[in-house]
């Protein structure tokens, strides 16, 4: 029978870099648990962090990246970036993932409780209960159906198989008809963002589309925030490889006609070894827009990347229809809340609550739509997120 893992908390990073490294290659581990991600994020936001490390015989088996996040009446900790993250695993070892079981996880969760101060709780959220086949451990511990689903498009050897997974008939005469408007305005090309100005010009650009969209549809413009947009330069600005990217930047631009220069689309990426995340999208707002550049965009980053070793292409989080048309995975996600103190436990009644509350309101687009009007004019004018966990 394995040995229960001793768990050891850090405060600060740099201690553990090696071996978090070393835990983060493994294919199964989300890139958004990857250190150069969790270090862009807390010297954008500058919020404690809780390092979870369980050990055994000299083994790390897992490392939880989670920060301190203070409300009104609760404070939670929660995986670093939780906030903008499609999909957490936390770190876990081979080893780990096929020793644990139900046992061995209350006596992980049992430690954690003794050993854990500065927080009511631990909120593991927007994880999968099962990711690439294989079960997470901390989808093990009690948990609720996170009310967002994700969504990805497996990759063929070939985008012909590729495209014959989804309506490809659909998916031709789309793409046909935007090539030939957009040439027809004039020409276009698909670029990628190559030198550090280019990066922030589009970076730039994105927060100006999306934040119009966004208020235009009346809705909370989550891209608002100095502290995440500073957060999103320092990822594009990160070295990239082939086989490993924390943010690379997309779009479609013009190259002749009155509407030369002009960027109709643009997208931002993610990539571990043979899984890509769709981290953001946006579109114009002129007369380019009757060739749906977005769709054009993802047709062509979608042909690219069948071609570069790709399995996945990760939609990430949240229903929206454009996905449902480019996917044919949908995958459960839960969360996972537990309490470390007594005032804590009411905390976690209460996130269990508002998430079970959010996936009925969800089904009510109706209502979803009204909460999400009152939401954007409460949030209306703001400059900063504030650090409030209720």
């Amino acid at each position: 029978m394995p040995d229960i893992p001793e768990i050891v908390i850090h405060r600060h990073m740099e201690p553990i870099e090696a071996r978090w490294r070393q835990l983060e290659t493994l294919d199964i581990n989300s890139l958004h648990q990857g250190f150069d991600w969790c270090r862009a994020w807390i010297e954008a936001y500058k919020r404690p962090i809780m390092i979870v490390e369980g050990r055994s015989k000299d083994r790390t088996l897992f490392i939880l990246p989670l920060e301190i996040v203070r409300g009104k009446l609760f404070t939670k900790a929660q995986f670093i970036g939780g906030d903008h993250s499609n999909i957490n695993t936390a770190l876990v070892s081979d080893d780990f993932i096929h020793e644990a079981d139900d046992r061995m996880m209350a006596a992980i969760a049992s430690q954690i409780r003794s050993k854990v101060s500065g927080a009511d709780c631990i909120v593991l959220g927007n994880m999968p209960a099962v990711w690439r086949g294989l079960t997470l451990p901390f989808s093990r511990l009690p948990s609720v159906e996170n009310q967002n689903h994700a969504f990805a498009l497996e990759i063929k050897p070939t985008f012909v198989e590729t495209l014959a997974q989804l309506n490809a008939k659909r998916r031709r005469k789309k793409y046909s008809v935007g090539h030939r408007r957009l040439e027809a305005l004039g020409g276009y090309r698909h670029s990628i963002a190559e030198t550090a100005d280019e990066k922030r010009q589009m970076l730039d650009l994105f927060y100006k589309q999306k934040g119009l969209r966004l208020e235009q549809s009346g809705l909370p413009n989550v891209f608002s925030c100095p502290k995440t947009r500073k957060f999103f330069h320092s990822l594009a600005q990160l070295p990239q490889s082939e086989g490993r990217f924390a943010l690379k930047l997309h779009y479609l631009e013009m190259t002749g006609g009155d509407h030369k220069g002009s960027i109709p689309a643009i997208a931002g990426l993610s990539r571990k070894g043979d899984h890509v995340i769709v981290q953001f999208c946006s579109i114009g707002e002129d007369a380019l827009l009757s060739a749906s550049p977005g769709e054009l965009l993802f047709h062509l980053m979608i042909e690219d990347y069948n071609s570069r070793n790709i399995k996945l292409f990760d939609f990430g989080i949240g229903d929206m229809p454009f996905k449902r048309s480019w996917c044919n995975i949908e995958t459960i996600q839960i969360n996972v809340a537990l309490p470390l103190t007594s005032l804590g436990r009411l905390a976690v009644l209460k996130e269990e609550a508002a998430t079970r509350l959010k996936s009925t309101i969800k089904q009510n687009p109706a209502l979803y739509g009204f909460l999400q009007k009152i939401r954007s004019r409460n949030s209306h004018g703001r400059t900063e997120e504030t650090e409030d966990a209720d």
